[in-house]
């Protein structure tokens, strides 16, 4: 068995998680909700074996180098970080309603790895001027920060769903965490994302010093990660100089993680050093 199929079989193992979530929402059957934990952490141990063996299998065929350098690998990792932090919001706060909203990130960003016929799973080896140590930093700091975003999206999604919540209990919509809770959950994880692309921003400047002789260099993937801090930047501080709560921070969240996938996906359409092209 190798990497490829332990990942392929996570992305149905995400799938059922996201499923059961749902499932457990809409027709409020709690206990599916213990299976839907069950499965996501199970994705989770998929995801990371899948990861490290990949890892692996580059030694054995002489590469040696973290599974982090092509479109296929950054979605996996994505996965597994969106994963990750969504289950330690959920073990926090016990609210598993969440999952309905994050877990589906997670399995379409691992499902548009597995199964789209344009993405190569294939191993292939670094240009010389991207070995470096750098590399691992600035791609993990970066994901981890694009994660903490899509769980604020998906956040974001719930508190505007729950926003006219004058319904009767017992509606999808009363079975949601309260929008204070929502509110400041979307708030912590930007702010932590914020923090983790701030770091893969600079890492990445250093990068390219010792890579290309250059910090900076306007490369559409340079320009578009520093409008997404700038998106980022301007909700936090929103919030923090003018009190912005609830729908304005929601509704930002929104347009920066919108940022943000342009960032991932639309600048591969654009050359330039970053452009991951046709993910081989």
């Amino acid at each position: 068995m190798n990497s490829s199929l332990v990942l392929s079989i996570t992305t149905f193992v995400y799938g059922l998680a996201a499923t059961l979530y749902l499932v457990a929402w809409i027709f409020h059957k709690p206990h599916l909700n213990r299976w839907a934990t069950w499965g996501a952490s199970a994705g989770v141990i998929g995801n990371a074996a899948g990861f490290v063996m990949r890892w692996m299998e580059s030694y054995t065929m002489g590469i040696g180098r973290i599974p982090l350098s092509n479109l296929y690998e950054s979605l996996v990792f994505f996965a597994l970080m969106i994963a990750v932090i969504y289950l330690v919001i959920e073990r926090k706060y016990r609210h598993q309603t969440i999952g309905v909203f994050a877990m589906p990130l997670a399995f379409l960003s691992i499902a548009y790895a597995s199964l789209s016929p344009n993405i190569s799973d294939r191993i292939q080896p670094l240009l010389p001027a991207l070995k470096s140590n750098w590399l691992t930093v600035h791609v993990v700091t970066c994901f981890i920060g694009y994660a903490a975003f899509a769980i604020a999206f998906g956040l974001a999604l719930m508190y505007l769903a729950k926003k006219n919540d004058q319904a009767p209990v017992g509606t999808l919509r009363s079975r949601l965490p309260k929008q204070r809770l929502l509110d400041e959950l979307t708030h912590q994880m930007v702010l932590f994302g914020f923090l983790f692309l701030t770091a893969g921003i600079i890492s990445g400047a250093v990068w390219a010093n010792s890579a290309w002789g250059r910090y900076w260099g306007w490369d559409p993937k340079e320009t578009w990660s520093l409008i997404t801090w700038f998106v980022y930047a301007t909700l936090l501080h929103a919030r923090l100089m003018r009190g912005w709560r609830g729908k304005r921070i929601a509704v930002f969240s929104m347009i920066g993680f919108a940022a943000v996938l342009f960032t991932y996906f639309g600048v591969n359409y654009l050359p330039g050093l970053h452009s991951y092209g046709s993910a081989g």
